[in-house]
């Protein structure tokens, strides 16, 4: 499975924010939207990621203020970025190595989603589940040895 997997089904709404807004911008998006992050881009580009944790952190800082941080100063500028060919088990990897929970998809250098560990964890839950279906259906239609069964219940 791969990450435009998920894509397709999570469909292609974007938020995204500049570097250069308010904070409190930021997170009435992100109130607004009920969305847990923000990619943060520049002229066409990604140059950060902006998600719940870093507005934490940024609030307790400043004694539980929002104040006129600039969403520059409190984002992540290096976030992990997958592609739509990336597989699934390597985001899982890429993700708990890193404690992220968002993770941008980047083709070339166009924003085509973003993937949350959520989505990546539903993933790999209904790819299990299609695949235990499976299994229990052929096991189910496993077909009979009749001579053996002859065999088994014969008199002796």
């Amino acid at each position: 499975m791969k990450v435009s997997d998920i894509l397709r089904v999570k469909g292609g709404t974007l938020y995204t924010i500049s570097p250069d807004q308010p904070l409190i911008q930021a997170v009435t998006t992100m109130a607004d939207n009920d969305i847990g992050s923000l990619v943060v881009m520049d002229h066409g580009d990604l140059v950060g990621m902006l998600t719940f944790r870093e507005v934490i952190q940024s609030v307790v800082k400043n004694g539980g203020i929002v104040g006129s941080t600039q969403v520059q100063s409190v984002m992540d500028d290096h976030p992990l970025t997958a592609t739509p060919e990336t597989e699934i088990d390597e985001v899982r990897r890429m993700m708990l190595g890193r404690h992220a929970r968002y993770m941008p998809v980047i083709t070339q250098r166009t924003l085509m989603g973003v993937i949350s560990f959520y989505d990546v964890a539903k993933a790999v839950v209904d790819s299990q589940d299609f695949e235990n279906r499976m299994l229990k259906a052929y096991i189910r239609d496993w077909p009979v040895d009749e001579s053996r069964d002859e065999q088994t219940s014969a008199p002796t």
